[in-house]
């Protein structure tokens, strides 16, 4: 080991020992540590690479836990913490770590960006509504680079779509649906009012439940009574041992098995099996 990687080691001991207390407390301990040399990063990931150095894998990290703040701070606009896209884009660059090839002759900081930056779009998308905005490669290309694109906070004219849709090779249509997802808001389904003069708007208040009509609660529960009426007046056309057989094994909650009922009828399971078919076929036949 160098003396600039023994550093390296030392400092970030200090700098992430012990509880941090604040954002500001991390990102100035974090700025204390050191960056590494081509040569430092290269030996530091042959040592992890080949023999599952891991005190070699948290160095490598160590010294790039600045470059995720910085990109973590890209992200603030979308109006999440910045604590948590920074701890996510650290998960990416352990990710990076993990996977880095000293051999390839790039610097892990550019290998890096790529698995930073999918965390934290993958954060993003997760936690920026109550519902997912974007599912789709397109929409999520679309929602990362549309706002950024928008000249002003009016809509897109047909113009203005269509130059979007092939700069980001989308079509106009989906330029447009991610434009009125991104200005849409989250609403509660039931919300309290503050007051008692209030009036609840939400979706709960008007919204029809589906089980609400009267005539069709009506109707399930006259053909609920027709199915068992029909059910019974075929289950008494059966032999009492089928009969029996059919009911122990699909009309109690405790449930026989094949090999019980063989016992108690001190036949095979095998026969309880066709016994229990026979009967099955002939109910369905009876009930159709």
């Amino acid at each position: 080991m160098t003396a600039g990687t023994a550093l390296v080691a030392r400092i970030g001991d200090q700098a992430l020992a012990g509880p941090l207390g604040s954002l500001d407390a991390y990102l100035e301990r974090v700025s204390r540590i050191p960056i590494l040399s081509r040569d430092e990063e290269r030996e530091l990931a042959e040592a992890f690479r080949s023999r599952d150095d891991l005190a070699a894998a948290r160095q490598l990290v160590l010294s790039h836990l600045r470059f995720v703040v910085h990109i973590a701070r890209g992200y603030s606009g979308y109006g999440l913490p910045v604590g948590d896209l920074i701890q996510e884009g650290n998960v990416g660059l352990m990710k990076a770590v993990k996977r880095f090839d000293p051999s390839v002759n790039v610097r892990l900081v550019s290998f890096a960006v790529h698995w930073i930056r999918a965390e934290i779009h993958e954060y993003v998308l997760r936690n920026w509504r109550l519902v997912k905005v974007a599912t789709t490669k397109a929409q999520r290309k679309l929602f990362f680079n549309l706002r950024r694109m928008k000249k002003n906070l009016s809509w897109l004219t047909a113009e203005e779509t269509a130059a979007v849709a092939r700069d980001l090779g989308v079509t106009p249509g989906e330029v447009t649906e991610m434009e009125q997802r991104l200005a849409a808001r989250d609403m509660s389904f039931d919300p309290a009012p503050e007051t008692d003069e209030e009036e609840a708007w939400s979706p709960a208040a008007y919204l029809p439940s589906v089980g609400a009509d009267p005539a069709e609660l009506v109707e399930y529960a006259d053909s609920e009574e027709e199915s068992e009426e029909q059910l019974q007046g075929a289950l008494g056309r059966l032999d009492e041992r089928s009969r029996d057989i059919v009911q122990r094994r699909w009309m109690t909650e405790d449930k026989a098995t094949l090999h019980e009922l063989a016992g108690r009828y001190g036949v095979s399971a095998e026969r309880i099996r066709q016994i229990e078919a026979s009967a099955l076929g002939k109910l369905r036949g009876l009930m159709a």
